[in-house]
């Protein structure tokens, strides 16, 4: 499989410029390398190579309703921009098409992730917890760990700590409440976020999930549970949106973290 490379690597953008300001490259070139800095376009889909440089962290890709040629063709283009790919709800077939072409990705069959990590010399910094109800929540909460994970944080998990067994999850409280933000991820009627809410001084990120029996609509019983906390400190993601809290529990981790150092 034959693809068009793109003309600017922002990874290495800082690179281009410091050749341009030496004398080593002529403006006219950088131009033409800089053509393709907002995006991409591989007519079924225009790739932002520029939201590497204005959040951070690339532009994460949905898998369903693509073809696995399609990923694998957007997973590559995706690295000549940033060391760092994520794609999300992926099946098996995609990671073969994708693994083809990037041989190093993995892939995770429990969060549905595929990853490529490339150049990862800055150690992690902790401060993420991710906290699951019961284990049909893992897919979910994995997803939310791989995402925090490649963003740079160092993550903690906790598992099958749901409010049926509240023991549980407070033999582990001295690990709540180090956390500088944690993800609590339930289904049925979501409960564990508003437990979890009251221990902790931190953040708190509640995930609902589509676990459970009819009345739970599908993950919307666990929603409007959460949505409804009385314990402060709470918000709330989309159901079965890990990513989404992955993401921002490592960006709030991150930016804690920073502020703290200075």
């Amino acid at each position: 499989m034959a693809f068009r490379r793109q003309d600017i690597d922002s990874k290495h953008l800082k690179e281009l410029l410091l050749k341009v300001q030496n004398g080593k490259m002529h403006v006219d070139d950088a131009l033409v390398k800089l053509r393709t800095l907002p995006y991409e376009d591989l007519d079924f889909a225009k790739l932002d190579h520029h939201r590497d440089l204005r959040t951070g962290f690339p532009e994460v890709i949905y898998a369903p309703g693509k073809t696995p040629e399609q990923l694998a063709q957007i997973a590559w283009s995706m690295t000549e921009s940033s060391s760092k790919v994520l794609i999300t709800r992926a099946d098996p077939k995609a990671y073969e098409a994708v693994r083809k072409v990037l041989p190093e990705a993995r892939y995770s069959k429990l969060a549905r992730t595929i990853v490529l990590e490339r150049d990862n010399e800055v150690p992690p910094v902790p401060g993420v917890l991710i906290v699951a109800a019961g284990t049909a929540d893992l897919p979910v909460a994995e997803e939310a760990a791989i995402t925090a994970e490649l963003m740079g944080n160092g993550v903690k998990r906790l598992w099958d700590v749901g409010v049926a067994g509240v023991h549980r999850l407070l033999e582990h409280l001295s690990l709540l409440q180090d956390a500088r933000v944690v993800v609590a991820v339930a289904g049925m009627e979501g409960a564990l976020p508003s437990l979890v809410g009251g221990l902790v001084s931190s953040p708190v990120i509640a995930v609902p999930t589509s676990v459970g029996y009819g009345a739970n609509f599908h993950g919307l019983a666990a929603l409007l549970a959460m949505l409804n906390s009385c314990s402060p400190g709470i918000a709330v993601v989309n159901i079965d949106n890990g990513f989404g809290a992955g993401y921002m529990a490592g960006t709030i981790n991150l930016a804690t973290a920073s502020t703290l150092r200075t």
